[in-house]
Formats: structure tokens, sequence, C-alpha cells
């Protein structure tokens, strides 16, 4: 059965769950479910979205894609915040980059090395996008770093003012990466328009359709966003997690399927580029674009969130883009490589089990 039949296929959860809550069924089985019903959700908004932006061109077409890319974490963390879950809301944004960075591209390095025996990637593109994430994880360190370094501690109103600060300055370099790119992109793709004049830009028809179908997946995922969040804090104490693991390990296993199944996919296909492009972008859409995005809207909600992070979580996420970073710099991957990374994320999911 193909990728696309499997997500039609679990659109059952969308009503199943919507049943479950209606007749008041255990707290467990219907956040199981609402997981379960977000991951199709999140897959066909994903490729709607795509559809839509080779429509509008690259320039708004990757503003679109920034938007609704990682809407599936976006709208999750905001019904979060409206519940108060911040330390869950805060270890699912570094969450979604160890998953991202580990799992994700863990397994596409190890299930692509296993049928090639060496992968090649554009290794300065990856350095890039690797820097990019480095400088936006470590501004997100620097309030916990001004903490473990001071006699005293940052008044809650001076955390709240840099993190607003911080939240716009990453926004800015958001999307200064964005007209780069953007721009990188249109050049290539003149060349190979000068290069092969028969080449034909094909654009699909019925945008109107398509986004009449986005904002109908994303009200669904709204509402089944509010059922997960409403049976979050009931599940966790059933199931004996902490918020810690369950947002740092939990919700991003499924809120990024989407990015893990299109990694495995490129990676068994020998498209690195592809894989390494996805894993990171869209760990740079957290960070820079997710992230501040939630700061800014937070300021309209009883508790403001700030940048300040746990410390085992930020240990965990600057571990992660320092390997990646190290692994991406030869612009080559094997299977090892891929184990690496994937042991490196077993161990922190023990950690953090494990974790009081």
């Amino acid at each position: 059965m193909s990728i696309d039949k499997i997500v039609k296929f679990m659109l059952i959860f969308v009503p199943i769950t919507l049943l479950a809550q209606w007749l008041h069924l255990s707290h467990a089985l219907i956040f199981i479910l609402s997981v379960l019903a977000i991951v199709p959700l999140a897959a066909l908004i994903a490729g709607t979205t795509e559809v839509i932006a080779a429509v509008i061109g690259p320039t708004f077409g990757g503003l679109l894609n920034a938007t609704f890319g990682n809407l599936t974490e976006m709208v999750v963390s905001v019904v979060a915040l409206r519940a108060g879950l911040i330390e869950v809301v805060k270890a699912s944004i570094l969450g979604s980059v160890i998953a991202n960075l580990l799992l994700g591209l863990g397994l596409s390095m190890f299930l692509g090395g296993l049928r090639f025996k060496e992968q090649k990637f554009h290794p300065e593109i990856a350095r890039l996008n690797s820097s990019a994430l480095l400088l936006s994880v470590l501004v997100l360190v620097t309030p916990s770093a001004i903490h473990l370094t001071s006699t005293t501690q940052l008044l809650e109103r001076q955390l709240q003012r840099f993190s607003v600060a911080a939240s716009l300055l990453l926004l800015i370099f958001y999307t200064l990466t964005i007209i780069f790119f953007n721009k990188k992109r249109k050049d290539e793709a003149e060349l190979l328009l000068l290069e092969n004049p028969e080449v034909e830009t094909n654009h699909p028809n019925g945008m109107g359709k398509q986004i009449f179908i986005l904002l109908g997946l994303t009200v669904f995922l709204i509402i089944i966003s509010e059922i997960l969040v409403g049976n979050l804090e009931e599940t966790i104490k059933v199931m004996g997690f902490s918020e810690l693991f369950t947002g740092t390990f939990i919700l991003p296993l499924f809120s990024g399927i989407v990015e893990y199944i299109t990694c495995i996919s490129a990676g068994t296909k020998n498209q690195m580029d592809l894989s390494v492009s996805v894993a990171i972008g869209s760990t740079l859409q957290i960070t820079l674009f997710v992230t501040p995005i939630l700061v800014l809207i937070s300021l309209f909600m009883t508790t403001p969130l700030t940048l300040e992070f746990n410390i085992f979580v930020i240990f965990a996420a600057v571990s992660s883009v320092l390997i990646i970073n190290s692994i991406s710099s030869d612009g080559s991957s094997n299977w090892l490589e891929g184990v690496l990374l994937l042991i490196f994320y077993s161990v922190l999911g023990a950690a953090f089990y494990l974790h009081p």
C-alpha cells in the first residue's frame, strides 16, 4: 500500500476521535486516537501547501510553506499555551529539533546506507543550514546561560522583553534566509531553462479548490488539537509520563511524522540532498519561525512564553545540532552515521524517561 493510500485511510481516525470525545471515553484512548488523527491531517496540509506554493511563486510560496509547513506544531502549541501547559510547549519545541535531526535524518542515513555504500549531498548548503540552526539554538539557550552565570536572576519582565526582542531578530533572519534561498533557486531555474529551452513549468490547476481544502483541513486540525490537549494532562497521569518526556519525545514523534517519512523515502532513493534539506529545513522553521511566533502570540495570553528552557533539554538540542554539523561537514553519509544518530536519540529518550 502506497503512502498516499495509508494517509487517506488514516483519515478515518478523525471522525472516530470526534465520536470518542462525544462519548466521553477514557482520556488515554482519546489522546491516542487524536494523535493518530493528526498524522493524516498534517500530511495532507503539507501536500496541499506545496501545490499552492508551486502556483504563487517562490517568494510567497516560501512564506506559505513557512506558515503551514509546521502548522501542526504551531496549532498544538497555541492550544497548549491557552491551557497553561507552558513546560510541555517548551519541551516540544526543542523536542522537535531533536527528533528531526536524530530520528528523521538518522533513519534516512541508516536505511539509505544499507542500499547505497555512500550517499552524497551538497556540503555547502548543509553547512549553511547547520550554521543557521546553531545560531537559532544558541539564541534559545541565552536566557538559561544568563541564569547559570549570574548571581541574580532575570526578572520575569526582563526575560519577557528579551524573548520578544530575540524572537523579532530570529524572524528577521528567517525572512533573509527565505530571500537568499529563493534567489538561489531562481538563478538555478533560469540556468536550467537556458540549457534546456524545451523545459516547461507546469502550474497545477484548481487553486481555489486547493485553498478550500487547506482551510477545511486547518479547521479539523484545530478541533483535533483541542481534543488532544484537553486529554493530555490526564493521559500523562495515567501513563506515568512526565511533562518533560511527553513534550520532548511523545508529541514530536507524531507531529513531525510527515517529515520523517519524507526523509526516509528520499534516503532510500539515494536523494540525500532532499533528506538533509527536509530535516534541517523543518528544524529551522521551528526555531526561526514557529518559536518566535509562539512567543509573540503568547503576549495576548495569561502566561507569556519566554525563551528560558530546561537545561537538560537545551543540552540535548545543542548536542544534536553539533553532531549534525560534524556529520554534514564532508557532504557524505553512510549507514554507520545513521546508527550513531539513532543510538544518541535512544539514549536521550531513556534519559528523559528516567528524568524526575
